[in-house]
C-alpha cells in the first residue's frame, strides 16, 4: 500500500468536504480540483483523493481459496429485465451463508470487488450486482460510473438490487439465509433492503448510508448494524429519527461512529482511508454475520 492512501493527515478537511460534494455528484471532476486548489493552495491535494485501484486489491482475483465468476441472471421490474454480478463462493461445496456486498454511486469498480472476495474468504457465498450492468456495466472509470448511475431510473436501480438480494438468497450454494452490505450509496440501499425485505433478511450492515423513510422501519426485522463515519454531516443528521423509529419497535440494532474518519473511510483506495477503522468496522461487520446468519 503505498503513502498517499495512508499518510492522509496534511489533506486540508474542506479538501475532504469538497471530495465529498464532487463524489455525490454535486460538482464536477473539474469543479472540484479548481476549488480544492484555491481552498487548499495547491492541486497535489486535490489529486491525492483521487481513487487509486491498485491499492484496493487485498484478495488477488486467482486466490485458491475462492472461486470467482461473473452471473448474469433475471431481474423483473428492474432497469432491463436481467442483471449482471460478480459472485464469489469459498471453497468447499456449501451451502453458504450469502452476503450481498451493494457498491457506491458509481457501479461495481475494483474496490467492491476487493470486498466481495474478502467476505468468501470469511466463508460467505457473496454477490455483488453491477447496477450499472443494463447500461454496459463499470465504465472503468468513477467519474462515468457517477454519471451513468445518476441517468438511471432510481426506483428502477433498486428494485434491481432487491432481484440481487432474492436470486442469491435462492441460490443453489446458498444455505438461504442473508446478510446484505454496503457504501454510501449501498449503505443506503442496504437500508431500504432491510425495510423491504422484512423477515426474508437476516442481517444488515449500513457503511454510511441515508436512512429509510420512517414510514418504512416498522418492517425491519433484520439485526442491523450501523457504520458511521465521524465527519460525515449529511448523512450522521437522518440518524436521530432514524434511531428513535428503531427503538420504537424495540428493533436490534447496534451503531458505531468512528472517531477521526470521513465518509468513505472503508474504501482503501483513497486517502479517505482510515486503517484502523476500516479494519476493526470490517471485523465486526464479519462476526455480526456470522452471528445472525449461522
Amino acid at each position: 500500500m503505498d503513502g498517499h492512501v495512508r499518510q492522509h493527515d496534511w489533506i486540508d478537511q474542506r479538501v475532504f468536504d469538497l471530495y465529498d460534494e464532487y463524489c455525490h455528484g454535486r460538482m464536477d471532476r473539474r469543479a472540484f480540483l479548481y476549488q480544492a486548489a484555491r481552498v487548499a493552495g495547491g492541486l497535489a491535494m486535490a489529486q491525492a483523493l483521487m481513487p487509486r485501484y491498485a491499492n484496493a486489491q487485498t484478495i488477488s482475483f486467482t486466490d485458491e481459496r475462492i472461486k470467482a465468476q461473473y452471473v448474469t441472471y433475471p431481474s423483473p421490474g428492474g432497469s432491463s429485465g436481467t442483471m449482471r454480478g460478480y459472485l464469489v463462493q469459498p471453497k468447499g461445496n456449501g451451502p453458504f451463508p450469502s452476503v450481498v456486498v451493494i457498491h457506491e454511486n458509481r457501479g461495481l469498480n475494483p474496490y467492491i470487488e476487493d470486498v466481495v472476495r474478502r467476505a468468501a474468504i470469511d466463508g460467505f457465498l457473496a454477490l455483488a450486482p453491477d447496477g450499472l450492468s443494463p447500461v454496459g456495466g463499470y465504465p472503468g472509470n468513477d467519474d462515468d460510473g457517477r454519471e451513468l448511475q445518476a441517468k438511471l431510473d432510481q426506483a428502477k436501480l433498486r428494485t434491481d438490487m432487491l432481484n440481487s438480494a432474492r436470486y442469491l438468497k435462492a441460490h443453489a450454494l446458498s444455505s438461504g439465509k442473508l446478510g446484505v452490505t454496503g457504501f454510501c450509496w449501498g449503505g443506503g440501499t442496504t437500508n431500504f433492503l432491510a425495510a423491504t425485505m422484512g423477515a426474508d433478511l437476516q442481517a444488515a450492515v449500513p457503511y454510511y448510508g441515508a436512512a429509510p423513510p420512517i414510514t418504512a422501519v416498522p418492517q425491519i426485522k433484520a439485526p442491523l448494524l450501523i457504520q458511521l463515519a465521524e465527519n460525515d454531516e449529511r448523512i450522521n443528521a437522518m440518524y436521530p429519527d432514524f434511531e428513535k423509529a428503531l427503538k420504537e419497535i424495540n428493533a436490534p440494532y447496534e451503531k458505531y461512529t468512528y472517531p477521526g474518519t470521513q465518509h468513505g473511510f472503508h474504501n482503501n483506495s483513497t486517502p479517505r482511508y482510515q486503517e484502523a477503522a476500516a479494519k476493526l468496522s470490517w471485523e465486526r461487520t464479519i462476526a455480526h454475520f456470522k452471528k445472525n446468519l449461522a
